[in-house]
């Protein structure tokens, strides 16, 4: 049985409400401590989980089966979710590398790596297994803190967006909500790369609606949320875990690296 525009629009509501809600009690926990890492990081983490609570909770407020969220694995797009990332960010870093905006790589990593490496491990085998590892395992945890998300965002907000309006709207409007969920932790602390707030807001909300359209995309092609969650894990795991910390800072670099710089929006 088909729900009307109105009854669509309260879900859509119901949802945002729970969602910010929920937040609130991390963002708190959060804005108090004045950086990410607090509570050794399970406020971030719980944070990340409030979009995907709020879906179920909406689903069951609404009467809706959890099922409808997009559970259904489809391998060929879940390995194009994997790779996307790796191939944008990786044009984007080898531009900053390429014109000297950034170093690589950085020596402070490739120490520690060595430090609790084999002795006679060589800088680049080191390097290498490092990225192969972090590529790999780092997934699963990337993942599970990314899922949490993705349940919400693109599992039940996109969909009911596109049974009221067209791709580009659907598109726009989640990207929109999606940066302003991440406002309170942009601006009152330490989610940033040491830019002013407006500019690293600014490069960050151009960033985010843009790469909405991908997301969007892939969720109503594929019918499955693991997109979403698989392009989420990948973009926060190989920029936040590979490629920023391997980049030398020369200057301006926190200018253009990362989700705060200009050349990760080119």
């Amino acid at each position: 049985m088909e729900r009307s525009a109105q009854e669509i629009r309260r879900g859509i509501l119901t949802y945002l409400a729970c969602t910010f809600a929920l937040s609130s009690i991390f963002y708190t926990l959060i804005i108090r401590a004045g950086h990410l890492s607090a509570g050794h990081g399970l406020y971030v983490l719980g944070l990340m989980w409030c979009p995907g609570i709020s879906a179920m909770l909406t689903c069951l407020i609404r009467r809706r089966s959890i099922a409808s969220l997009g559970w259904k694995w489809k391998w060929r797009y879940q390995l194009a979710s994997y790779l996307i990332p790796i191939a944008y960010a990786g044009i984007a870093y080898a531009v900053v590398w390429a014109t000297g905006l950034g170093g690589v790589p950085n020596h402070k990593v490739t120490d520690s790596l060595l430090a609790h490496a084999r002795p006679g491990t060589s800088p680049t085998k080191a390097l290498i297994l490092y990225v192969l590892a972090t590529g790999t395992l780092g997934m699963i945890t990337s993942t599970v803190s990314a899922l949490g998300e993705e349940i919400g965002w693109r599992g039940f907000l996109v969909p009911e967006l596109a049974k009221m309006t067209s791709f580009t709207r659907t598109a726009l409007i989640s990207g929109v909500i999606w940066t302003a969920w991440h406002v309170p932790i942009l601006v009152f602390a330490d989610y940033n790369s040491g830019t002013p707030a407006w500019y690293g807001l600014t490069c960050f909300a151009i960033m985010v609606i843009g790469i909405s359209f991908l997301f969007a995309w892939m969720r109503l092609k594929s019918g499955s949320l693991w997109t979403g969650a698989f392009l989420h894990a990948s973009h926060n795991l190989f920029i936040q875990g590979i490629f920023t910390p391997l980049t030398i800072d020369t200057g301006k670099t926190k200018w253009v690296i990362d989700e705060f710089g200009f050349v990760r929006e080119s």
